[in-house]
């Protein structure tokens, strides 16, 4: 499957509308299952065409780092790896957590008067 060429590529809001119908027609469940493969092959390709705009407006971002004395603002790009943390779980995945023991404190040994050592 070869990439459509940029000018039949719709916009990211387009995409975005065209894609959530076809969400919505899958959830629905009322096409058939020819009609949903293609949808589900059509939703994927909008689908990489929506995180493609996205990562290239990403890339376009500039970090505010100060100002001029004349005002104007320093700015340089911005650098998405050095933010990146490779240990977080990624989107729609759940971490599981370590479920600590619970440790329930001693009960204190109250002294009587009358607690001569013996059990009877």
């Amino acid at each position: 499957m070869t990439a459509a060429p940029i000018a039949e590529q719709p916009t990211f809001e387009a995409a975005l509308v065209e894609l959530q119908r076809i969400v919505a027609d899958l959830e629905n469940g009322s096409v058939g299952l020819k009609e949903s493969l293609a949808r589900f092959e059509r939703g994927v390709a909008l689908l990489k065409t929506c995180y493609a705009t996205l990562e290239q407006a990403e890339q376009r971002i500039e970090l505010l780092v100060g100002t001029r004395s004349d005002g104007t603002s320093v700015t340089e790009p911005f650098d998405a790896t050095a933010t990146a943390d490779s240990e977080a779980p990624t989107a729609g995945r759940r971490r599981s957590r370590k479920v600590k023991p619970e440790t329930t404190p001693e009960p204190e040994k109250v002294e009587d008067e009358s607690d001569t050592g013996f059990l009877f």
